[in-house]
């Protein structure tokens, strides 16, 4: 019998756990595709890599509460975006504004990029000139001549 009853409110506790399912009602379909849009743009500050229609952390229902909210009460997407920044910095968008706060993340790796392929020019470039195996051509005459008794001992051997 205790089985029975601790089954019952084991099955009654996980449906209530499955019911925290968020469900917003819309005046119309565009504000509903708008909040949709605008809830996956908008990270969510605990969970750091979700986005906040897909969070389960309290922050993240607060702000799609808050988003719901201006929407409702007509609420443009760049004021619920500056509004969203205001609060939460920068961080909150996946897609960072161009700022001269971000332009090392807008701009660095088209940076890295281009230093890379001048490292490589440079770099083959240096190996063109020095060709190994052909001995440099401003050696003196005293140079040359220890040089070619040294082929010839070698070819010797």
């Amino acid at each position: 019998m205790i089985r029975h009853v601790l089954w019952v409110i084991l099955l009654s506790v996980s449906t209530l756990a499955s019911a925290a399912i968020d469900t917003y009602e819309f005046k119309d379909n565009a504000t509903r595709e708008r909040f949709q849009s605008l809830a996956a743009e908008l990270r969510c500050p605990k969970c750091q890599n979700q986005n906040i229609a897909d969070s389960n952390s309290p922050i993240a229902e607060d702000l799609r509460n808050e988003l719901h909210r201006m929407l409702e009460e007509g609420a443009d997407d760049q004021q619920v975006i500056d509004f969203m920044v205001g609060r939460y910095g920068e961080f909150v968008l996946y897609r960072p504004r161009v700022t001269e706060q971000t332009y090392l993340l807008w701009y660095g790796p088209a940076g890295l990029l281009l230093i890379g392929v001048v490292v490589v020019l440079l770099v083959s470039g240096k190996r063109k000139k020095a060709e190994p195996g052909k001995p440099k051509a401003n050696l003196s005459d005293v140079e040359k001549q220890k040089l070619d008794q040294l082929l010839k001992q070698e070819q010797t051997k």
